[in-house]
C-alpha cells in the first residue's frame, strides 16, 4: 500500500475536562489528493490533524498512515512520514535562523551533515526562500514564517503533509503565494483544515464537512461548496 493513504475509522477523542471533541470520524484520503477539512470553530478539525502524526493518542478508534497503524510500534516511522504545519507558525519556529529551523529534523534523523544541508536548500527552494536561511525567523512577515514552517517540514521529505489554516492571518498577496506553493507540490498527499472556502475551491477536490467532532458531510468541492443550506446549517459561507 502507498505510504501517502490517511485511513481514520471510528476516532473518538475526550479532552481531560471530559469535553467529547472526536465522535466517531471516519475518513480516508487517496494518495497525492488534496481534501480540505471545513467546519465551525470547536468543531475538531485542529484535534483531528494532532493525531494523524501521534500529538494526541485515542484508545477509541483505529487511525493508519500508509498502511501502517498509528501505534508505539510505528510511531517513528509515522512521524517521519507525516509533516504537521500548525496554524500559528511561531509554534513551528524556535531557532534563530531560519536554516537552524529548517535543518532541525533532518538532523534528529541522524542524517549527516551534507545531507542535511542538501535537504534544507532544497525544501526552502521549494518554498520559494532560498535567500533566508541566515534570515532570523523571528524578523520574518506571517507570509514569510509560514513558508518557512512549511518548508522545515519539507525538509523532512514527508510522504503526507497534514495543515492547519495554513491562509490564517495572511494578506492577500500572501495567501495567493502560498496557495501556488501548495498547489504545487505534486508528492505529496494533503489535508487541510480551513476556514478559507475559496482556497477550499481553489486547491481541493474533495471536503469534508466537521461539525460538533462527527463529519456529517463529504463529497466533491463543487457540490459540498455549492450546497448553500449545508453550508449554513454548519457556520460556513459559499466561497463565491
Amino acid at each position: 500500500m502507498s505510504h501517502h493513504t490517511i485511513e481514520v475509522e471510528n476516532l473518538s477523542f475526550r479532552y481531560p475536562d471530559g469535553r467529547l471533541a472526536l465522535n466517531d470520524v471516519s475518513l480516508s484520503v487517496a494518495p497525492d489528493e488534496k481534501v480540505a477539512l471545513v467546519g465551525p470553530n470547536g468543531s475538531g478539525k485542529s484535534t483531528l490533524l494532532l493525531h494523524l502524526n501521534g500529538v494526541f493518542r485515542s484508545p477509541t478508534g483505529t487511525i493508519r498512515l500508509g498502511g501502517l497503524p498509528l501505534d508505539d510500534r510505528n510511531l517513528g516511522q509515522i512521524r517521519a512520514w507525516v509533516g504537521l504545519v500548525f496554524q500559528n507558525p511561531d509554534d513551528q519556529l524556535f531557532s534563530p535562523r531560519v536554516y537552524q529551523d529548517v535543518a532541525f529534523g533532518p538532523l534528529h534523523m541522524g542524517l549527516p551533515e551534507a545531507e542535511v544541508r542538501v535537504r534544507v536548500e532544497r525544501a526552502l527552494a521549494a518554498v520559494g526562500m532560498d535567500d533566508y536561511a541566515e534570515r532570523v525567523s523571528f524578523h520574518l512577515s506571517v507570509g514569510e514564517k509560514k513558508r518557512i514552517a512549511i518548508a522545515t517540514v519539507l525538509s523532512m521529505e514527508p510522504k503526507i503533509l497534514v495543515l492547519d489554516e495554513p491562509s490564517a492571518g495572511l494578506d492577500p498577496r500572501a495567501r495567493r503565494h502560498l496557495l501556488a506553493l501548495l498547489r504545487d507540490l505534486k508528492q505529496q498527499t494533503m489535508l487541510i483544515s480551513t476556514h478559507d472556502m475559496r482556497l477550499a475551491a481553489e486547491l481541493c477536490a474533495r471536503v469534508v464537512v466537521l461539525d460538533g467532532g462527527r463529519v456529517v458531510a463529504e463529497g466533491p468541492t463543487e457540490r459540498i461548496l455549492n450546497d448553500a443550506d449545508l453550508l449554513e446549517r454548519h457556520g460556513l459561507e459559499k466561497p463565491f
